[in-house]
């Protein structure tokens, strides 16, 4: 066999060995290839050992773990015309390959750009203290809005999180002295209740008293009782006539 015969040969190998080897893929679990033979889509393929024919298919990889992304801080004017500074967090990942390849050229730019106008849009037409104080309603509706927007992308996206709401000094200052407010309120109203509940007890204890004037006196002697116990030098209390009437009697009679 001449040496020619036999460079053609290895030559011939080495190019089987590569061709064999670009045929060979192998995907993790997490993720898919997406093959395009002379241009056309095909089935996606993977995980595991899949082959393809070299030069005829090209292969995208695309990941199908969910894919965290934060927005970047939006300026937003709230319907009560109070300017403010959001930004928010998004989970999403790809749940049909062969669209999130065909139908965007890039899913996470467009899904990018999906949330950012959608926090403006959602967070306009609320006011700030729907805000601050109903975010978990905003999420939800935000998450709603953008899955449905990058569902014909094959995208699912499932938790839209607000996180940070930054708002202008002078409105923080207003609100701290609003809330100052309200708990002097409540004080007041606390001690109002408090007053009007004290004043129906003891109603009803003078409406129990006044039915029984003997107990009017035991109710006296007590209170004695309890001034004594304190350490007083002198203590000088009026004797009421009721005690000393019977005996007053009983001598006028003698």
């Amino acid at each position: 066999m001449s040496t020619g015969a036999i460079v053609a040969i290895v030559v011939v190998v080495i190019i089987a060995i590569i061709i064999l080897f670009a045929s060979i893929k192998v995907f993790p679990e997490y993720q898919r290839g997406v093959i395009f033979r002379l241009g056309r889509l095909m089935p996606p393929k993977g995980p595991g050992l899949f082959f393809i024919i070299p030069i005829v298919d090209r292969v995208v990889r695309v990941d199908l773990r969910t894919i965290t992304f934060d927005v970047p801080a939006q300026e937003v004017i709230t319907k009560d015309n109070v300017p403010a500074k959001v930004n928010a967090v998004a989970y999403f990942r790809v749940v049909d390959p062969s669209k999130s390849v065909v139908e965007v050229q890039s899913f996470v730019a467009a899904t990018s750009q999906i949330a950012q106008t959608t926090l403006r849009s959602v967070l306009g037409q609320s006011d700030l203290d729907h805000l601050l104080t109903e975010r978990d309603k905003l999420n939800a509706r935000l998450q709603e809005i953008i899955d449905e927007q990058t569902e014909p992308w094959g995208v699912k996206v499932s938790i839209v999180e607000i996180k940070d709401v930054e708002i202008p000094a002078g409105m923080q200052r207003a609100m701290a002295r609003q809330a100052e407010a309200e708990r002097e309120r409540r004080a007041k109203v606390i001690a109002a209740e408090g007053e009007y509940q004290a004043s129906e007890k003891l109603s009803q204890a003078a409406e129990v008293l006044s039915r029984n004037p003997a107990a009017i006196q035991l109710r006296y002697l007590q209170t004695l009782a309890e001034i004594a116990t304190e350490k007083n030098s002198t203590t000088v209390f009026p004797i009421p006539i009721d005690l000393i009437e019977p005996f007053l009697k009983k001598q006028l009679s003698s």
